[in-house]
């Protein structure tokens, strides 16, 4: 069964490894470099581009919209390329991060201790996926190019809960339960 969300999310402990659900509401585009920025102004003291309590980041870097199009093509971008930088977002009330590919046990950690939640998205799926945008607009270091953040509006985005609240890893567990079947 496939649950229908609304971000910002009201109860993470319900969602567990494994679950399906369809996404609707804001989130933020962010890949590498817009994290290594993040990490540049909350050293310097400076605030960023967008309140991260209560947040939703996607990590993806969409191709421009052809015309008559919201975005172009918007498939995930592995995560872990910014495993380094997610501890300091979650700490500061991240709620949700979007992505393809496994997280480093920091990350995991960081999401337990703090209240943050990891959805993979479907990767290969990129053109299907843009479909789900509604609305697309860049809100910081437009000279980042598809690597911008953007803020996205969504509706039905289909994703998975990787990694949840309870310590669960689908990419751990998952074919370990299939195994004992």
């Amino acid at each position: 069964m496939t649950a229908s969300l609304s971000l910002p999310l009201e109860d993470l402990a319900s969602l567990h490894a494994g679950d399906s659900v369809l996404l609707s509401g804001t989130v933020y585009t962010a890949r590498d470099a817009a994290h290594a920025r993040f990490a540049e102004a909350l050293s310097a003291g400076e605030p960023l581009p967008f309140d991260v309590e209560g947040a939703t980041i996607y990590f993806v870097g969409p191709t421009p919209a052809r015309p008559g199009h919201v975005i172009g093509s918007a498939g995930p971008t592995t995560a872990s390329r910014c495993d380094a930088y997610s501890p300091m977002l979650i700490e500061r009330g991240l709620q949700a991060m979007i992505g393809k590919g496994r997280r480093d046990q920091a990350v995991k950690e960081s999401m337990a201790t703090h209240g943050c939640v990891y959805f993979g998205a479907i990767e290969g799926t990129a053109a299907l996926l843009s479909r789900c945008i509604t609305s697309a607009e860049i809100v910081a270091y437009e000279d980042l190019g598809a690597e911008a953040v953007r803020r996205l509006t969504i509706e039905d985005f289909p994703a998975l809960v990787v990694n949840d609240l309870h310590g669960a890893d689908l990419y751990d567990d998952g074919p370990a339960r299939w195994r004992r079947a």
